[in-house]
């Protein structure tokens, strides 16, 4: 499946990007070549191999959370107009307020 340029537009006109046509034409390409490369892959025989997550089946080693904090160059308080137990209390947006509640 090969991504064309009206995809591209389409896509762009979605996320309110603007796209010169030279840059449309690159994107084109660059996606093409991601899928082709993604179609090669797909043909790999990848029967009886462990399927793994990070670094081998354990996944990647993680170091202990360890340390003093890290001072900050004004209080916390500072940072918002409230706080309760050590966290940030802010305004709630008005796009996420429920207009049924409201009345």
């Amino acid at each position: 499946m090969a991504v064309t340029l009206d995809d591209v537009r389409h896509i762009a006109a979605l996320a309110r990007l603007g796209l010169t046509d030279e840059r449309a034409q690159s994107l084109v390409a660059e996606l093409n070549t991601i899928l082709e490369h993604m179609d090669v892959l797909s043909k790999v025989d990848t029967k009886g191999v462990e399927p793994v997550a990070g670094i081998g089946a354990a996944g990647l080693p993680l170091r202990p959370d360890v340390g003093p904090p890290i001072p900050l160059a004004r209080e916390r308080e500072m940072f918002a107009p409230s706080m309760r137990d050590g966290f940030f209390l802010v305004p709630r947006l008005s796009t996420h307020e429920d207009p049924e509640a409201a009345s």
